[in-house]
């Protein structure tokens, strides 16, 4: 019968390659030592963004780099994760408010699924909202599709040792 089954997505001639996403994900940082967090799918923000509760930027040998503790958990202020990366920029960002704030930009490897790829993101404190992550359409472009119907259509993230 018309109008009772579910809408199929209309997928590019290369979309055999590209990852069905969900509105939201669970991913890995794996450089940032962080295993599991879930992200929120967010065609609506051009850069990935990571919640962090603290940061302190220093030099080290003539580069820029900052420390950073993130909280992986919603909810959940007693798991901590200490990160440390190279600051490869600092962007004035417009949040959803309005607000612009300038952000610090770092370049890390993402996990979704089974597959990982490098992406940017800005660093702020996300605490008042829903999610500890965004991915952002930049981090997407060309690799993703999105299901905004759906959720963790990747499942876990694939961590593997590359030893």
């Amino acid at each position: 019968m018309p109008g009772n089954s579910a809408p199929q997505p209309i997928l590019d001639k290369d979309s055999n390659q590209r990852i069905a996403l969900g509105w939201r994900e669970w991913v890995a940082l794996p450089e940032l030592d962080i295993q599991r967090i879930k992200a929120k799918v967010d065609t609506g923000a051009r850069t990935s963004c990571l919640h962090t509760f603290r940061t302190e930027p220093y030099t080290e040998s003539g580069q820029r780099r900052v420390k950073f503790w993130v909280h992986p958990e919603q909810n959940n202020l007693h798991s901590v994760v200490e990160c440390d990366a190279a600051v490869i920029d600092e962007r004035s960002v417009t949040d959803s408010g309005g607000h612009k704030e300038l952000r610090l930009v770092i370049a890390t490897e993402v996990i979704v699924g089974d597959q990982r790829w490098p992406i940017e993101m800005t660093l702020t404190n996300r605490d008042s909202m829903r999610f500890r992550m965004l991915l952002g359409r930049t981090a997407m472009a060309g690799r993703c599709t999105v299901m905004p119907e759906a959720s963790y259509l990747t499942g876990e993230p694939v961590l593997r040792n590359h030893s």
